[in-house]
């Protein structure tokens, strides 16, 4: 266990760039409408702008970009379908904080944002999985996509082995391109990330695969019986060799708190405790009064872990560093009353500081 570890403090910022690039856009959208093409640019990932000119294209890629270099980003819609645009950290959960803050300070109206949506991740389309999808100078028809899915109820996933015919003929990096982009389209870039587990790639039709299609149904089979939080516990040590206990909220996704970067610890001691220097009674009770009242901070923090041990609690939580939450916690620390609460936070946007504690 990696009790008691006490990380820096730091503060965020909510990046510049993109309060520049949304003042960017309001001018820019009449030229980008006008030289859109008609189709789902989405059927060529690597051409996320088709239709746009080549100076547009650059253009939105550097303004992207200045955000972070790591993001992506796609215009889709059709003639019946409102036009959108993803900028998407491709699923990499250090840049997922920072795609909802781009997402959020999107035109707030209809008539402001034109008629335009905007989308923190790729979101489910189902109708994408009947066309072709071109990859360098191959093309796959994704109605011969076949998806073997294999649920792991005690960790939440469904494991998934995505099989095309033509994957005997195409490299690796291209195998992987088409399972993510159906995965994407079935079930919409978060949830890819809260349920899907394993993804591997098969050259042989996987024993009972299913269309793509229906991952939406056997995903929604697992994540069923996870509607309310749920705590997995377990014991340990601590550094001085003492009997220890953990808690930790099982699911807990990423996803489901985008803007909370900000690992938060709190170091709480207790003044009863018995021979192995657990918390007895009245310590016990007070202590779960403290950690009803961090179950209470809505979106603004969540949390994660709990560690018990050596006349120590430690809560772990992930916090908005814009939501001033810190300063609640700060005061709530201040109002523990069997000793000197300490309040500690770095910034963690991957959620790095969980990876021992998840099954």
């Amino acid at each position: 266990m990696g009790i008691f570890r006490r990380p820096r403090e730091t503060s965020l910022v909510t990046p510049p760039a993109i309060s520049e690039f949304w003042e960017w856009w309001a001018q820019a959208r009449p030229t980008i409408e006008a030289s859109l093409s008609a189709g789902p640019d989405q059927a060529e990932p690597e051409t996320p702008g088709e239709g746009l000119s080549a100076e547009a294209i650059e253009e939105l890629s550097r303004r992207v970009h200045k955000i972070h270099s790591g993001l992506q980003w796609e215009i889709g819609g059709t003639d019946d379908r409102s036009p959108s645009l993803t900028v998407t950290g491709g699923g990499d959960p250090e840049l997922r904080g920072l795609t909802e803050r781009w997402a959020r300070s999107a035109p707030a109206t209809k008539s402001a944002a034109g008629g335009w949506s905007f989308h923190p991740a790729r979101q489910p389309d189902a109708e994408m999985l009947t066309q072709d999808l071109v990859l360098g100078d191959h093309e796959f028809d994704l109605e011969y996509v076949r998806l073997g899915m294999r649920a792991d109820t005690d960790r939440a996933r469904v494991h998934v082995s995505a099989y095309h015919p033509d994957f005997l003929f195409v490299a690796e990096e291209q195998q992987l391109q088409v399972a993510l982009n159906v995965l994407h389209w079935a079930l919409g870039e978060d949830d890819v990330a809260r349920w899907v587990g394993e993804i591997s790639i098969a050259t042989e039709a996987p024993i009972d695969s299913l269309p793509p299609s229906m991952l939406a149904a056997v995903v929604e089979q697992i994540a069923e019986p996870f509607t309310e939080p749920a705590w997995l516990t377990g014991e340990g040590r601590t550094p001085r060799g003492h009997p220890a206990r953990l808690g930790a909220r099982f699911p807990l996704h990423r996803q489901d708190y985008p803007l909370c970067d900000l690992h938060v610890a709190i170091t709480v001691p207790y003044a009863n405790s018995n021979p192995d220097r657990l918390p007895v009674e009245p310590s016990s009770g007070a202590l779960r009064a403290f950690e009803k009242k961090l179950t209470k901070l809505g979106e603004r923090a969540v949390l994660a872990v709990r560690e018990t041990g050596d006349g120590l609690r430690v809560f772990h939580l992930y916090a908005d560093p814009d939501s001033g939450v810190i300063s609640e916690l700060d005061q709530l620390a201040a109002g523990w009353p069997e000793g000197k609460a300490k309040v500690a936070s770095t910034n963690d946007p991957g959620w790095r500081a969980l990876s021992p504690y998840q099954p």
